[in-house]
Protein backbone atom coordinates (compact mmCIF):
# COMPACT_ATOMS: atom_id res chain seq x y z
CA UNK A 1 0.00 0.00 0.00
CA UNK A 2 2.83 2.40 0.84
CA UNK A 3 4.54 1.74 -2.47
CA UNK A 4 1.26 2.38 -4.32
CA UNK A 5 0.73 5.82 -2.65
CA UNK A 6 4.33 6.82 -3.26
CA UNK A 7 3.99 5.89 -6.93
CA UNK A 8 0.83 8.07 -7.23
CA UNK A 9 2.70 11.12 -5.81
CA UNK A 10 5.52 10.53 -8.28
CA UNK A 11 3.08 10.35 -11.21
CA UNK A 12 1.39 13.62 -10.31
CA UNK A 13 4.77 15.27 -9.71
CA UNK A 14 5.91 14.19 -13.18
CA UNK A 15 2.81 15.82 -14.73
CA UNK A 16 3.29 19.11 -12.86
CA UNK A 17 6.98 19.18 -13.79
CA UNK A 18 6.07 18.60 -17.48
CA UNK A 19 3.78 21.68 -17.47
CA UNK A 20 6.37 23.66 -15.51
CA UNK A 21 8.96 22.76 -18.12
CA UNK A 22 6.63 23.97 -20.89
CA UNK A 23 6.02 27.23 -19.05
CA UNK A 24 9.76 27.71 -18.48
CA UNK A 25 10.50 27.22 -22.17
CA UNK A 26 7.82 29.75 -23.07
CA UNK A 27 8.98 32.18 -20.40
CA UNK A 28 12.51 32.12 -21.75
CA UNK A 29 11.22 34.19 -24.59
CA UNK A 30 11.63 31.98 -27.61
CA UNK A 31 9.60 33.97 -30.15
CA UNK A 32 7.91 31.06 -31.89
CA UNK A 33 6.90 29.52 -28.55
CA UNK A 34 5.52 32.77 -27.12
CA UNK A 35 3.43 33.37 -30.22
CA UNK A 36 2.04 29.81 -30.22
CA UNK A 37 2.85 27.76 -27.07
CA UNK A 38 -0.08 25.39 -27.56
CA UNK A 39 1.94 22.52 -29.22
CA UNK A 40 4.40 22.60 -26.39
CA UNK A 41 1.66 22.17 -23.81
CA UNK A 42 0.01 19.47 -25.96
CA UNK A 43 3.31 17.60 -25.91
CA UNK A 44 3.46 17.92 -22.11
CA UNK A 45 -0.10 16.60 -21.81
CA UNK A 46 0.50 13.64 -24.16
CA UNK A 47 3.78 12.64 -22.52
CA UNK A 48 2.17 12.79 -19.10
CA UNK A 49 -0.85 10.74 -20.24
CA UNK A 50 1.37 8.16 -21.88
CA UNK A 51 3.84 7.66 -19.08
CA UNK A 52 1.96 8.33 -15.84
CA UNK A 53 -1.70 7.63 -16.55
CA UNK A 54 -5.06 9.31 -17.04
CA UNK A 55 -5.47 11.06 -13.64
CA UNK A 56 -2.24 13.05 -13.75
CA UNK A 57 -2.90 13.85 -17.42
CA UNK A 58 -6.24 15.50 -16.61
CA UNK A 59 -4.56 17.66 -13.96
CA UNK A 60 -1.80 18.57 -16.39
CA UNK A 61 -4.42 19.45 -19.04
CA UNK A 62 -6.07 21.94 -16.70
CA UNK A 63 -2.74 23.52 -15.79
CA UNK A 64 -1.72 23.64 -19.44
CA UNK A 65 -4.98 25.34 -20.42
CA UNK A 66 -4.47 28.05 -17.82
CA UNK A 67 -0.85 28.45 -18.89
CA UNK A 68 -1.82 28.77 -22.54
CA UNK A 69 -4.30 31.47 -21.70
CA UNK A 70 -1.72 33.23 -19.68
CA UNK A 71 0.71 33.30 -22.57
CA UNK A 72 -1.93 34.01 -25.26
CA UNK A 73 -3.16 37.27 -23.66
CA UNK A 74 -0.59 40.04 -23.75
CA UNK A 75 0.65 41.53 -21.73
CA UNK A 76 1.73 38.59 -19.67
CA UNK A 77 0.06 38.01 -16.29
CA UNK A 78 -3.06 39.85 -17.46
CA UNK A 79 -6.15 37.62 -17.74
CA UNK A 80 -8.93 38.84 -20.02
CA UNK A 81 -11.95 36.56 -19.93
CA UNK A 82 -13.18 37.03 -23.45
CA UNK A 83 -15.35 34.62 -25.42
CA UNK A 84 -12.42 33.64 -27.63
CA UNK A 85 -10.32 32.83 -24.58
CA UNK A 86 -13.02 30.67 -23.10
CA UNK A 87 -13.50 28.82 -26.39
CA UNK A 88 -9.79 28.22 -26.73
CA UNK A 89 -9.54 26.92 -23.15
CA UNK A 90 -12.51 24.60 -23.62
CA UNK A 91 -11.25 23.31 -26.92
CA UNK A 92 -7.76 22.84 -25.52
CA UNK A 93 -9.11 21.09 -22.44
CA UNK A 94 -11.38 18.82 -24.58
CA UNK A 95 -8.63 17.87 -26.97
CA UNK A 96 -6.20 17.32 -24.13
CA UNK A 97 -8.74 15.22 -22.26
CA UNK A 98 -9.49 13.14 -25.39
CA UNK A 99 -5.80 12.59 -25.95
CA UNK A 100 -5.34 11.66 -22.30
CA UNK A 101 -8.32 9.29 -22.45
CA UNK A 102 -7.07 7.57 -25.58
CA UNK A 103 -3.57 7.32 -24.16
CA UNK A 104 -5.01 5.89 -20.92
CA UNK A 105 -6.98 3.29 -22.85
CA UNK A 106 -3.95 2.39 -24.89
CA UNK A 107 -1.92 2.11 -21.70
CA UNK A 108 -4.55 -0.10 -20.07
CA UNK A 109 -4.75 -2.24 -23.20
CA UNK A 110 -0.99 -2.58 -23.25
CA UNK A 111 -1.02 -3.43 -19.56
CA UNK A 112 -3.71 -6.07 -20.15
CA UNK A 113 -1.72 -7.46 -23.04
CA UNK A 114 1.37 -7.61 -20.85
CA UNK A 115 -0.62 -9.29 -18.07
CA UNK A 116 -2.17 -11.72 -20.54
CA UNK A 117 1.26 -12.46 -21.97
CA UNK A 118 2.68 -12.94 -18.49
CA UNK A 119 -0.26 -15.21 -17.57
CA UNK A 120 0.18 -17.15 -20.78
CA UNK A 121 3.89 -17.57 -20.10
CA UNK A 122 3.08 -18.69 -16.58
CA UNK A 123 0.54 -21.21 -17.85
CA UNK A 124 2.97 -22.40 -20.50
CA UNK A 125 5.68 -22.73 -17.85
CA UNK A 126 3.28 -24.62 -15.58
CA UNK A 127 2.18 -26.87 -18.41
CA UNK A 128 5.82 -27.41 -19.42
CA UNK A 129 6.71 -28.33 -15.85
CA UNK A 130 3.71 -30.69 -15.70
CA UNK A 131 4.78 -32.29 -18.98
CA UNK A 132 8.34 -32.59 -17.68
CA UNK A 133 7.04 -34.29 -14.54
CA UNK A 134 4.88 -36.56 -16.68
CA UNK A 135 7.87 -37.38 -18.87
CA UNK A 136 9.97 -38.21 -15.81
CA UNK A 137 7.20 -40.42 -14.46
CA UNK A 138 6.82 -42.05 -17.87
CA UNK A 139 10.58 -42.61 -18.16
CA UNK A 140 10.61 -44.10 -14.66
CA UNK A 141 7.68 -46.37 -15.59
CA UNK A 142 9.46 -47.42 -18.79
CA UNK A 143 12.65 -48.20 -16.84
CA UNK A 144 10.64 -50.10 -14.22
CA UNK A 145 8.74 -51.98 -16.91
CA UNK A 146 11.96 -52.95 -18.65
CA UNK A 147 13.40 -54.06 -15.32
CA UNK A 148 10.24 -56.08 -14.62
CA UNK A 149 10.38 -57.62 -18.11
CA UNK A 150 14.03 -58.53 -17.59
CA UNK A 151 13.21 -60.05 -14.20
CA UNK A 152 10.28 -61.92 -15.76
CA UNK A 153 12.50 -63.29 -18.52
CA UNK A 154 15.05 -64.35 -15.91
CA UNK A 155 12.37 -66.06 -13.81
CA UNK A 156 10.93 -67.74 -16.91
CA UNK A 157 14.41 -69.00 -17.78
CA UNK A 158 14.87 -70.25 -14.22
CA UNK A 159 11.46 -71.94 -14.39
CA UNK A 160 12.28 -73.60 -17.72
CA UNK A 161 15.63 -74.75 -16.31
CA UNK A 162 13.91 -76.05 -13.16
CA UNK A 163 11.28 -77.88 -15.22
CA UNK A 164 13.98 -79.34 -17.44
CA UNK A 165 15.93 -80.52 -14.41
CA UNK A 166 12.75 -81.93 -12.89
CA UNK A 167 11.97 -83.80 -16.12
CA UNK A 168 15.52 -85.17 -16.17
CA UNK A 169 15.05 -86.20 -12.56
CA UNK A 170 11.77 -87.99 -13.20
CA UNK A 171 13.29 -89.89 -16.10
CA UNK A 172 16.48 -90.69 -14.20
CA UNK A 173 14.55 -91.78 -11.11
CA UNK A 174 12.29 -94.11 -13.06
CA UNK A 175 15.21 -95.68 -14.91
CA UNK A 176 17.23 -96.07 -11.71
CA UNK A 177 14.30 -97.70 -9.89
CA UNK A 178 13.87 -100.33 -12.60
CA UNK A 179 17.62 -100.87 -12.87
CA UNK A 180 17.95 -101.37 -9.13
CA UNK A 181 15.58 -104.32 -9.27
CA UNK A 182 17.54 -105.80 -12.18
CA UNK A 183 20.88 -105.16 -10.50
CA UNK A 184 19.66 -106.74 -7.26
CA UNK A 185 19.04 -109.96 -9.15
CA UNK A 186 22.35 -109.76 -11.07
CA UNK A 187 24.43 -109.02 -7.97
CA UNK A 188 22.64 -111.64 -5.89
CA UNK A 189 22.84 -114.42 -8.42
CA UNK A 190 26.50 -113.64 -9.19
CA UNK A 191 27.40 -113.82 -5.50
CA UNK A 192 25.46 -117.07 -5.03
CA UNK A 193 27.21 -118.59 -8.03
CA UNK A 194 30.61 -117.57 -6.71
CA UNK A 195 29.80 -119.14 -3.35
CA UNK A 196 28.92 -122.46 -5.01
CA UNK A 197 32.01 -122.52 -7.24
CA UNK A 198 35.40 -123.63 -6.09
CA UNK A 199 38.31 -121.23 -6.33
CA UNK A 200 39.69 -123.16 -9.31
CA UNK A 201 36.46 -123.17 -11.29
CA UNK A 202 37.12 -121.90 -14.86
CA UNK A 203 34.05 -119.63 -14.83
CA UNK A 204 34.75 -118.00 -11.47
CA UNK A 205 36.61 -115.13 -13.12
CA UNK A 206 33.73 -114.49 -15.51
CA UNK A 207 31.24 -114.45 -12.64
CA UNK A 208 33.53 -112.06 -10.77
CA UNK A 209 33.54 -109.71 -13.77
CA UNK A 210 29.73 -109.77 -13.84
CA UNK A 211 29.64 -109.01 -10.12
CA UNK A 212 32.14 -106.13 -10.41
CA UNK A 213 30.35 -104.63 -13.41
CA UNK A 214 27.02 -104.83 -11.60
CA UNK A 215 28.53 -102.98 -8.63
CA UNK A 216 29.68 -100.20 -10.99
CA UNK A 217 26.22 -100.07 -12.54
CA UNK A 218 24.71 -99.84 -9.04
CA UNK A 219 26.93 -96.82 -8.35
CA UNK A 220 25.57 -95.15 -11.50
CA UNK A 221 21.98 -95.79 -10.46
CA UNK A 222 22.73 -94.29 -7.05
CA UNK A 223 23.98 -91.17 -8.82
CA UNK A 224 20.83 -91.04 -10.94
CA UNK A 225 18.67 -91.38 -7.86
CA UNK A 226 20.68 -88.72 -6.06
CA UNK A 227 20.15 -86.31 -8.97
CA UNK A 228 16.43 -87.11 -9.13
CA UNK A 229 16.20 -86.56 -5.31
CA UNK A 230 14.65 -90.01 -4.90
CA UNK A 231 17.53 -91.78 -3.24
CA UNK A 232 16.58 -93.22 0.12
CA UNK A 233 18.15 -91.05 2.82
CA UNK A 234 19.15 -91.97 6.35
CA UNK A 235 20.03 -88.52 7.72
CA UNK A 236 22.05 -87.96 10.87
CA UNK A 237 23.13 -84.89 12.79
CA UNK A 238 26.71 -84.28 11.66
CA UNK A 239 29.62 -81.96 12.37
CA UNK A 240 30.75 -81.02 8.87
CA UNK A 241 34.21 -80.05 10.13
CA UNK A 242 34.67 -83.59 11.48
CA UNK A 243 33.44 -85.13 8.21
CA UNK A 244 35.83 -83.04 6.08
CA UNK A 245 38.76 -83.70 8.43
CA UNK A 246 38.14 -87.46 8.38
CA UNK A 247 38.12 -87.42 4.56
CA UNK A 248 41.39 -85.48 4.23
CA UNK A 249 43.63 -88.54 4.19
CA UNK A 250 41.48 -90.12 1.47
CA UNK A 251 41.18 -86.96 -0.67
CA UNK A 252 44.92 -86.16 -0.88
CA UNK A 253 45.89 -89.34 -2.78
CA UNK A 254 42.77 -88.87 -4.93
CA UNK A 255 43.82 -85.46 -6.31
CA UNK A 256 47.51 -86.26 -6.83
CA UNK A 257 50.80 -84.81 -5.67
CA UNK A 258 50.73 -81.76 -7.98
CA UNK A 259 47.59 -80.36 -6.33
CA UNK A 260 47.57 -78.89 -2.83
CA UNK A 261 44.59 -79.59 -0.58
CA UNK A 262 43.79 -76.81 1.91
CA UNK A 263 41.10 -77.36 4.54
CA UNK A 264 39.83 -74.28 6.39
CA UNK A 265 37.32 -75.29 9.07
CA UNK A 266 34.88 -72.69 10.36
CA UNK A 267 34.92 -71.68 14.02
CA UNK A 268 32.01 -72.78 16.26
CA UNK A 269 30.41 -74.50 13.31
CA UNK A 270 26.78 -75.54 13.68
CA UNK A 271 25.43 -78.96 12.74
CA UNK A 272 23.63 -80.28 9.65
CA UNK A 273 21.16 -83.14 9.33
CA UNK A 274 22.22 -85.05 6.22
CA UNK A 275 22.86 -88.57 5.05
CA UNK A 276 26.54 -89.32 5.89
CA UNK A 277 27.12 -91.34 2.74
CA UNK A 278 25.63 -88.66 0.54
CA UNK A 279 27.60 -85.81 2.08
CA UNK A 280 30.83 -87.75 1.61
CA UNK A 281 29.93 -88.53 -2.00
CA UNK A 282 29.14 -84.85 -2.59
CA UNK A 283 32.54 -83.75 -1.26
CA UNK A 284 34.38 -86.39 -3.29
CA UNK A 285 32.56 -85.38 -6.49
CA UNK A 286 33.34 -81.69 -5.98
CA UNK A 287 37.01 -82.37 -5.26
CA UNK A 288 37.35 -84.71 -8.25
CA UNK A 289 35.72 -82.07 -10.46
CA UNK A 290 38.24 -79.51 -9.17
CA UNK A 291 41.11 -81.92 -9.82
CA UNK A 292 40.02 -82.49 -13.43
CA UNK A 293 39.92 -78.70 -13.98
CA UNK A 294 43.65 -78.40 -13.11
CA UNK A 295 45.59 -80.63 -15.54
CA UNK A 296 48.85 -78.84 -14.72
CA UNK A 297 48.36 -78.69 -10.95
CA UNK A 298 47.08 -76.07 -8.57
CA UNK A 299 45.23 -76.03 -5.26
CA UNK A 300 41.84 -77.05 -3.90
CA UNK A 301 40.45 -75.27 -0.85
CA UNK A 302 37.62 -76.71 1.26
CA UNK A 303 36.12 -74.12 3.59
CA UNK A 304 33.24 -74.28 6.06
CA UNK A 305 31.49 -71.40 7.85
CA UNK A 306 28.31 -70.31 9.59
CA UNK A 307 26.31 -67.94 7.38
CA UNK A 308 22.93 -66.20 7.33
CA UNK A 309 20.50 -66.51 4.42
CA UNK A 310 19.99 -62.73 4.09
CA UNK A 311 23.66 -62.17 3.16
CA UNK A 312 24.20 -65.13 0.83
CA UNK A 313 22.64 -66.39 -2.38
CA UNK A 314 19.25 -66.29 -3.96
CA UNK A 315 16.83 -69.15 -3.47
CA UNK A 316 17.38 -69.58 0.28
CA UNK A 317 14.77 -69.29 2.97
CA UNK A 318 15.60 -67.03 5.93
CA UNK A 319 17.61 -68.76 8.62
CA UNK A 320 21.04 -70.06 9.51
CA UNK A 321 23.09 -72.21 7.14
CA UNK A 322 26.38 -74.06 7.03
CA UNK A 323 28.45 -73.05 4.01
CA UNK A 324 30.63 -75.71 2.38
CA UNK A 325 32.89 -74.12 -0.23
CA UNK A 326 35.15 -76.00 -2.65
CA UNK A 327 37.38 -73.67 -4.69
CA UNK A 328 40.02 -74.49 -7.28
CA UNK A 329 42.60 -72.53 -9.28
CA UNK A 330 41.84 -74.32 -12.52
CA UNK A 331 40.70 -73.39 -16.00
CA UNK A 332 37.29 -72.03 -15.04
CA UNK A 333 34.18 -72.03 -17.24
CA UNK A 334 32.30 -69.59 -19.42
CA UNK A 335 28.69 -68.65 -18.67
CA UNK A 336 27.19 -71.07 -21.20
CA UNK A 337 29.04 -74.03 -19.70
CA UNK A 338 28.31 -72.97 -16.11
CA UNK A 339 24.59 -72.84 -16.91
CA UNK A 340 24.58 -76.57 -17.82
CA UNK A 341 27.03 -78.13 -15.37
CA UNK A 342 24.30 -79.63 -13.16
CA UNK A 343 22.51 -81.34 -16.06
CA UNK A 344 22.85 -85.14 -16.08
CA UNK A 345 25.22 -86.57 -18.70
CA UNK A 346 26.62 -83.12 -19.53
CA UNK A 347 30.40 -83.14 -19.44
CA UNK A 348 33.29 -81.16 -20.89
CA UNK A 349 35.67 -84.09 -20.57
CA UNK A 350 36.82 -86.15 -23.55
CA UNK A 351 34.72 -89.15 -24.55
CA UNK A 352 35.23 -92.06 -22.18
CA UNK A 353 36.62 -89.96 -19.32
CA UNK A 354 33.40 -89.03 -17.56
CA UNK A 355 29.74 -90.00 -17.21
CA UNK A 356 28.44 -86.45 -16.74
CA UNK A 357 26.77 -87.47 -13.48
CA UNK A 358 29.26 -86.12 -10.92
CA UNK A 359 27.89 -82.59 -10.50
CA UNK A 360 24.30 -83.61 -11.24
CA UNK A 361 24.62 -86.04 -8.32
CA UNK A 362 25.88 -83.20 -6.13
CA UNK A 363 22.93 -81.06 -7.22
CA UNK A 364 20.45 -83.80 -6.33
CA UNK A 365 22.06 -84.47 -2.94
CA UNK A 366 21.94 -80.77 -2.03
CA UNK A 367 18.34 -80.37 -3.16
CA UNK A 368 17.19 -83.51 -1.35
CA UNK A 369 18.96 -82.31 1.81
CA UNK A 370 17.04 -79.01 1.72
CA UNK A 371 20.04 -76.93 0.67
CA UNK A 372 21.20 -74.76 -2.21
CA UNK A 373 24.22 -74.83 -4.53
CA UNK A 374 25.71 -72.35 -6.98
CA UNK A 375 29.02 -71.74 -8.74
CA UNK A 376 31.17 -68.66 -9.27
CA UNK A 377 33.50 -69.09 -12.22
CA UNK A 378 35.03 -67.44 -15.28
CA UNK A 379 37.57 -68.60 -17.89
CA UNK A 380 41.05 -68.57 -16.39
CA UNK A 381 39.76 -67.71 -12.90
CA UNK A 382 39.00 -71.16 -11.51
CA UNK A 383 35.68 -72.18 -10.01
CA UNK A 384 34.16 -71.91 -6.55
CA UNK A 385 31.24 -74.18 -5.67
CA UNK A 386 29.21 -73.05 -2.65
CA UNK A 387 26.79 -75.37 -0.87
CA UNK A 388 24.39 -74.09 1.80
CA UNK A 389 22.87 -76.65 4.18
CA UNK A 390 20.35 -75.78 6.94
CA UNK A 391 22.12 -75.24 10.25
CA UNK A 392 21.08 -76.88 13.53
CA UNK A 393 22.47 -75.85 16.90
CA UNK A 394 22.78 -79.34 18.37
CA UNK A 395 25.66 -81.72 19.13
CA UNK A 396 26.48 -83.81 16.10
CA UNK A 397 28.36 -86.89 15.04
CA UNK A 398 31.59 -87.09 13.15
CA UNK A 399 32.44 -89.74 10.61
CA UNK A 400 30.20 -92.74 10.07
CA UNK A 401 30.63 -95.60 12.50
CA UNK A 402 31.67 -98.95 11.05
CA UNK A 403 29.42 -101.94 11.69
CA UNK A 404 30.80 -105.28 12.68
CA UNK A 405 29.55 -108.30 10.81
CA UNK A 406 27.55 -110.78 12.85
CA UNK A 407 25.54 -113.99 12.49
CA UNK A 408 23.02 -113.94 9.62
CA UNK A 409 20.99 -117.19 9.95
CA UNK A 410 17.83 -118.08 11.88
CA UNK A 411 14.68 -120.20 12.08
CA UNK A 412 11.99 -117.49 12.33
CA UNK A 413 9.05 -117.14 9.94
CA UNK A 414 9.36 -114.34 7.40
CA UNK A 415 6.51 -112.99 5.24
CA UNK A 416 8.10 -111.79 1.98
CA UNK A 417 6.11 -109.32 -0.18
CA UNK A 418 7.75 -108.32 -3.49
CA UNK A 419 6.04 -107.64 -6.84
CA UNK A 420 9.23 -108.09 -8.91
CA UNK A 421 9.51 -111.84 -9.58
CA UNK A 422 13.29 -111.96 -10.01
CA UNK A 423 13.94 -110.10 -6.75
CA UNK A 424 11.35 -112.21 -4.88
CA UNK A 425 12.92 -115.47 -6.01
CA UNK A 426 16.42 -114.27 -5.07
CA UNK A 427 15.30 -113.20 -1.57
CA UNK A 428 13.47 -116.52 -1.10
CA UNK A 429 16.54 -118.54 -2.03
CA UNK A 430 18.82 -116.51 0.26
CA UNK A 431 16.49 -116.73 3.29
CA UNK A 432 15.77 -120.42 2.82
CA UNK A 433 19.51 -121.16 2.62
CA UNK A 434 19.93 -119.27 5.91
CA UNK A 435 17.33 -121.44 7.65
CA UNK A 436 14.26 -119.18 7.74
CA UNK A 437 10.68 -120.31 7.14
CA UNK A 438 9.32 -118.30 4.25
CA UNK A 439 5.80 -117.15 3.37
CA UNK A 440 5.84 -115.63 -0.12
CA UNK A 441 3.44 -113.05 -1.65
CA UNK A 442 3.55 -111.21 -4.98
CA UNK A 443 1.40 -108.25 -3.90
CA UNK A 444 -0.11 -106.69 -0.74
CA UNK A 445 -3.52 -108.32 -1.25
CA UNK A 446 -2.01 -111.78 -1.33
CA UNK A 447 0.07 -110.93 1.76
CA UNK A 448 -3.09 -110.03 3.73
CA UNK A 449 -4.69 -113.32 2.72
CA UNK A 450 -1.60 -115.32 3.74
CA UNK A 451 -1.51 -113.56 7.11
CA UNK A 452 -5.17 -114.46 7.77
CA UNK A 453 -4.67 -118.10 6.81
CA UNK A 454 -1.40 -118.65 8.65
CA UNK A 455 -2.04 -119.89 12.19
CA UNK A 456 1.49 -119.66 13.51
CA UNK A 457 3.52 -116.55 14.34
CA UNK A 458 5.03 -114.29 11.68
CA UNK A 459 8.20 -112.85 13.12
CA UNK A 460 9.17 -110.50 10.29
CA UNK A 461 7.43 -108.72 7.41
CA UNK A 462 10.01 -108.19 4.64
CA UNK A 463 8.26 -105.98 2.09
CA UNK A 464 9.03 -103.83 -0.90
CA UNK A 465 8.25 -100.18 -0.24
CA UNK A 466 6.69 -99.19 -3.59
CA UNK A 467 4.00 -101.53 -4.92
CA UNK A 468 0.94 -101.01 -7.14
CA UNK A 469 -1.96 -101.77 -4.78
CA UNK A 470 -0.68 -100.74 -1.40
CA UNK A 471 2.61 -99.30 -0.17
CA UNK A 472 4.82 -101.35 2.11
CA UNK A 473 4.26 -98.87 4.96
CA UNK A 474 0.46 -99.11 4.62
CA UNK A 475 0.63 -102.91 4.44
CA UNK A 476 2.73 -103.00 7.63
CA UNK A 477 0.23 -100.74 9.40
CA UNK A 478 -2.70 -103.03 8.52
CA UNK A 479 -0.87 -106.20 9.55
CA UNK A 480 0.31 -104.61 12.81
CA UNK A 481 -3.31 -104.53 14.03
CA UNK A 482 -3.51 -108.32 13.83
CA UNK A 483 0.14 -109.09 14.65
CA UNK A 484 1.51 -106.38 16.96
CA UNK A 485 4.68 -108.38 17.78
CA UNK A 486 5.65 -108.70 14.12
CA UNK A 487 8.71 -106.74 13.09
CA UNK A 488 9.01 -104.95 9.72
CA UNK A 489 11.92 -104.58 7.31
CA UNK A 490 11.27 -102.48 4.20
CA UNK A 491 13.39 -102.57 1.05
CA UNK A 492 13.49 -100.27 -1.95
CA UNK A 493 15.78 -98.53 -4.37
CA UNK A 494 13.42 -95.58 -4.68
CA UNK A 495 12.26 -93.01 -2.12
CA UNK A 496 8.69 -91.74 -2.64
CA UNK A 497 7.96 -88.14 -1.60
CA UNK A 498 7.98 -87.64 2.17
CA UNK A 499 9.48 -91.05 2.94
CA UNK A 500 11.76 -91.08 5.98
CA UNK A 501 13.30 -94.52 6.51
CA UNK A 502 14.09 -95.80 9.95
CA UNK A 503 16.88 -98.21 10.88
CA UNK A 504 14.87 -101.18 9.55
CA UNK A 505 15.44 -100.42 5.88
CA UNK A 506 17.38 -102.21 3.14
CA UNK A 507 18.42 -100.23 0.10
CA UNK A 508 18.39 -101.85 -3.34
CA UNK A 509 20.49 -103.17 -4.95
CA UNK A 510 21.77 -105.40 -2.16
CA UNK A 511 23.89 -108.54 -2.00
CA UNK A 512 22.79 -111.82 -0.36
CA UNK A 513 25.17 -111.19 2.55
CA UNK A 514 23.72 -107.73 3.18
CA UNK A 515 20.17 -109.13 3.01
CA UNK A 516 20.84 -111.95 5.49
CA UNK A 517 22.69 -109.60 7.87
CA UNK A 518 19.90 -106.99 7.80
CA UNK A 519 17.18 -109.57 8.40
CA UNK A 520 19.03 -110.93 11.42
CA UNK A 521 19.68 -107.40 12.73
CA UNK A 522 15.99 -106.47 12.46
CA UNK A 523 14.82 -109.66 14.17
CA UNK A 524 17.25 -109.11 17.05
CA UNK A 525 16.21 -105.47 17.57
CA UNK A 526 13.70 -104.73 20.39
CA UNK A 527 10.06 -104.31 19.43
CA UNK A 528 9.13 -100.63 18.89
CA UNK A 529 6.57 -99.32 21.38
Amino acid sequence: MRLSSEWAVVRYAVGILAVAAACLLTWLGWPHLQSSPTPLFFAAVMLTAWWVGLGPALLVSALAALSVEYFFIPPFNAFVFSLDAVVRVVVFFAVAGLISSLNGRLQRAESEVREAHAGLEQRVAGRTAALSDSNRVLEAEIVERRRAEAALREHEEQLRHSQKMEAFGQLAGGIAHDFNNLLTVILGRAQLLQARMGREHPLRGEIGTIHTTAIRAAALTRQLLAFSRKQVLQPKLLDLNAVVASMGSMLRPLIGEDIDLVITPGANLGRVRVDPGQIEQMIVNLVVNARDAMPTGGSVTIRTANVDAAATAEGLKPGGYILLEVADTGLGMDAATAARIFEPFFTTKPTGRGTGLGLSTVYGIVQQSGGHIDVDTAPGRGATFRVWLPRLEEPGEGARPRREAGASGGTETVLLVEDEIGVRELVRDVLVVNGYTLLEAGDPGEALEISERHRGPIHLLLTDLVMPQLSGADLAARLAVLRPQMKVLQMSGYAPPGFNPGPAFLSKPFTPDNLARKVRETLDAPVAR
